[in-house]
């Protein structure tokens, strides 16, 4: 469809120029090419009108690549040749298509003023232009015209395929802003109808809202999948992500996947500025900023809610710089900056938000603004914005639900009523369980605890008023490791191909460490590929919906403790706390400041590590002092307040600030670990079944076939697998089942992705992943390998990394360091644990037992006598 010949009819160009302006919109990037050539034949035939009409449609193609500044000069030849012919409708149809292009550009009252000439004389727009329009007011905030408009169109049958499927998908928009959801889906269900008139850009823009509004609604996995689904229609329309990455990045910090978000809103917020799309590019600051504030980036939330105030009052977007004002708020209660002028703003935008007809963004507003108040000392206007908070969050999906009883319990303390106060709390953290339960995640379900950080902490408080420990241990026990006491079963194996397809880089990886000592970047960068694609995978499982995870009593946990200590520790304020639970007894131990005990362990751990190192006699000397500073010194901040007798075994649930502390080295008795007392008694109440013990000796570790030789003399019918034989395979199926499973690996910590921490294999990498997916967890684990105990912490003490995954699925006792430990070294430790293993203590007495026999003289001896600790009661 080149050129034109003679013989061609005038007015088949216009039909072809037409045909190629309807193609363009639906599809971009196959009819670019055609309207280009129409334009060409037209100027060659003259064909004013064809011209006209296929500048229009080069410059909507050239609008969807967001080269918009072409679009216009495009747009004003056309409108330029128009006039001069006297073609009156056509210049209409101009305008409405400069007024978009002048509104991407964020020139509002450009795009306004091209509207209103597109209005014949009798006052009555074209659906065109009454579209446009509707979608100028939409951007301005007006959502009650611009829906009015909206349906206006829809129900027009003079309007064009695409305006009448545009008004359906944005009505879906502005019914999910106010909550609104089914209404949404059907909207949606509309525009996808009108879509197979249209063709694939239609398609896509459907699929991404369907995406965005199932998400909003709590439909999370579902919504994840139809974004992808978009993200592959855009790609394949040629349509610029930038947009389509902010509002993804917006889904992803409500999953609280912060870096991915942060990395996203980025880069859709540098993409819009070089386009020039400064309506969006202004949309992206504020995406920016609220992944900053999430990430606890205080200065570059108020930085970016800035930057976008300025451009939205600039565009005459009041709605939108009302909700930018709101992010300078929460941004300067994270760091104590506000003050009374930001105060009256937020009141501000908060009544502005609600005139807007938004329920979520009108409640995040006054609970900026209520928290603002208190914390300035102003009572009354608190509780008045707090009250307006919690009644605008009343319904809606659960995270709007949870702002709600934040702003309900921060009412209540105001007026001093703790029962209140609890009562909200309670009620917030049991909409977050269920929001947990709903998704199929292991990684997702320890993000989202986040949500209810505040809740939890404002409870704690609340409850260390009272002074009564056993209420304190349960509210600890109600925030933390949720996500690990509510853990899926084994799903289905529906991931095949994308654990097939990591195991294969592993694979090759593995084998260029072998050949060559090194790991290629071409095989890095697939790896990190193919763990994209398998989280995403995972990520759009749905989860059972089984509601909060299982708690347990007082009196159970003393019948687990069974004569043993319990002391579990929370950071409230800065301050350490612990609750004691000995014998009958329960007590509230205030520690002091948190500060020198997270100092103090820093200090210990680079000793240890400093301890491993070659150096000169006085520099080890050195280390050693200090290390055995920082334990005499720890041991005098966490254990000694706690009055307990020197000789009874203890539990510790550590916080986030103490998770870190090598427990065992600090007390002359067993010690064990748990990320939560619920945890630890569930390891205490398992069967204690028997079943095979298994060896395993991984690659590229010298000592490692001689520790599995040493620890098999205590196991005569284990099975060992040494050398070549230790494959990912072999060991998987050899786990599955196992009573007892010893593992002296390379140890693989992923702290930017606790899922893909590792341990290494003749040909790969066995994951926590992998584990979880598959449900293995032999009853008790033996992980001699470097730091296979720092499990990655989240927000509301969660924990993700190999030990809380086995624990999770069922291992009862672990054994793990959390340090790089020497293999060579590590044998005479690992042959005395396990004889006592097979005589038939828990994990933390044999370790205890063959620390005491340890020559600590010895330096790297000294550091395995710090270094591994027991998690669990088996």
């Amino acid at each position: 469809m080149t050129g034109v010949t003679p013989e061609e009819p005038i007015g088949s160009l216009l039909i072809r120029a037409q045909q190629a302006y309807d193609g363009v919109v639906g599809d971009p990037r196959r009819f670019d090419r055609v309207a280009a050539d129409v334009v060409e034949a037209a100027r060659r035939a003259p064909d004013p009108e064809a011209l006209v009409v296929g500048l229009r449609a080069v410059a909507w193609s050239a609008r969807a690549r967001r080269d918009n500044r072409r679009a216009l000069r495009l747009l004003d030849e056309a409108l330029r040749l128009a006039r001069r012919a006297g073609l009156t409708s056509r210049i209409a149809e101009l305008l409405v298509t400069r007024a978009a292009v002048a509104l991407e550009l964020g020139r509002v009252a450009v795009a306004l003023r091209d509207l209103d000439r597109a209005v014949p004389a009798d006052g009555r727009p074209p659906p065109e232009a009454d579209f446009m329009r509707a979608v100028l007011l939409h951007n301005l905030g007006r959502l009650e015209p611009a829906a009015a408009s909206y349906r206006r169109v829809v129900a027009d049958p003079a309007a064009t395929l695409d305006n009448r499927g545009s008004a359906a998908n944005n009505l879906a928009l502005v019914a999910a802003s106010r909550g609104r959801f089914d209404e949404s889906l059907r909207h949606l269900d509309r525009a996808e109808q009108l879509a197979a008139g249209i063709g694939p850009s239609m398609y896509a823009f459907v699929a991404h809202n369907r995406g965005l509004v199932l998400a909003q609604s709590g439909r999370l996995a579902e919504g994840l999948a139809q974004l992808d689904r978009a993200t592959e229609l855009f790609t394949q329309t040629g349509v610029p992500l930038g947009e389509y990455h902010m509002e993804y990045a917006d889904v992803l910090a409500e999953l609280r996947l912060l870096p991915e978000a942060r990395e996203l809103a980025g880069r859709a917020a540098a993409d819009l500025d070089a386009q020039g799309v400064l309506l969006l590019a202004a949309e992206a600051r504020l995406t920016v900023a609220h992944t900053a504030l999430l990430a606890g980036d205080a200065a570059a939330a108020r930085t970016a809610a800035d930057a976008a105030e300025a451009l939205f009052r600039r565009q005459r977007r009041t709605a939108w710089a009302a909700r930018a004002t709101v992010l300078a708020a929460e941004a300067a209660l994270l760091d104590g900056s506000g003050d009374l002028p930001l105060l009256r703003r937020t009141a501000r935008a908060a009544g502005f938000l609600d005139r807007s007809g938004v329920p979520s963004a009108a409640a995040a507003a006054h609970l900026a603004a209520g928290r603002l108040a208190a914390e300035l000392g102003r009572p009354r206007v608190a509780r008045r914005c707090l009250g307006a908070a919690r009644d605008r969050s009343r319904r809606g999906p659960v995270l709007l639900r949870l702002r709600g009883h934040l702003a309900a319990a921060c009412a209540e303390r105001l007026a001093g009523r703790d029962d209140a106060v609890l009562r909200h709390c309670r009620a917030g953290l049991a909409d977050l369980a269920r929001h947990r339960a709903a998704l199929g995640s292991t990684e997702l379900r320890a993000l989202a605890s986040g949500h209810g950080v505040e809740l939890g902490r404002l409870g704690l408080e609340t409850l260390l008023s009272t002074g009564s420990p056993l209420r304190v241990l349960g509210w600890m026990e109600q925030t933390r490791a949720a996500a690990l006491l509510g853990v899926e079963p084994p799903a289905p194996d529906g991931l095949q191909d994308e654990l097939a397809e990591l195991r294969l880089v592993h694979a090759e990886l593995a084998q260029a460490l072998r050949d060559t000592g090194e790991e290629p970047a071409e095989l890095r960068a697939r790896q990190s590929a193919a763990e994209a694609r398998l989280r995403r995978a995972t990520w759009q499982r749905p989860g059972s919906g089984a509601g909060r995870a299982p708690v347990c009593t007082p009196a159970e946990l003393r019948r687990h403790l069974d004569g043993r200590a319990l002391a579990s520790f929370a950071t409230v304020g800065g301050e350490l706390v612990a609750v004691v639970l000995h014998g009958g007894r329960s007590r509230l131990v205030r520690l002091g400041p948190a500060r020198p005990v997270t100092a103090e362990c820093d200090s210990l751990l680079f000793a240890l590590r400093r301890l491993l190192r070659p150096g000169r006699a006085p520099a080890l000397a050195a280390a050693r002092a200090a290390a055995e500073h920082g334990l005499h010194r720890l041991a005098d901040l966490l254990l000694a307040p706690l009055g307990l007798p020197a000789d009874v075994p203890l539990v510790v649930v550590p916080d986030g600030r103490t998770r870190r502390v090598p427990w065992p080295a600090l007390r002359g008795a067993p010690v064990s670990t748990a990320p939560s007392a619920a945890l630890w008694a569930r390891t205490a109440a398992a069967p204690r079944s028997a079943g095979p013990v298994v060896l395993v000796a991984g690659p590229r570790l010298p000592g490692a076939v001689a520790e599995v030789e040493a620890v098999r003399r205590s196991h005569a019918e284990a099975t060992v697998l040494t050398g070549a034989a230790a494959t990912v395979t072999a060991t998987t199926g050899a786990l599955a089942g196992a009573g007892l499973a010893h593992l002296a690996c390379h140890g693989r910590l992923r702290s930017d992705n606790p899922s893909f921490s590792a341990l290494e294999l003749a040909d790969g990498l066995l994951t926590v992943h992998e584990l979880d997916r598959r449900g293995i967890a032999p009853r008790r684990v033996v992980l001699a390998a470097c730091d296979s105990a720092a499990d990655v912490p989240y927000a509301g003490d969660e924990l993700l990394g190999l030990v809380s995954a086995l624990l999770a699925r069922g291992t009862t006792g672990v054994l793990a360091s959390t340090v790089a430990v020497g293999d060579l070294e590590s044998v005479g430790l690992m042959d005395a644990v396990h004889r006592g293993l097979a005589a038939g203590l828990t994990a933390a007495d044999a370790l205890h037992a063959a620390r005491a026999a340890l020559d600590s003289a010895d330096p790297r001896s000294f550091v395995h006598r710090c270094a591994f600790g027991a998690y669990g009661a088996g």
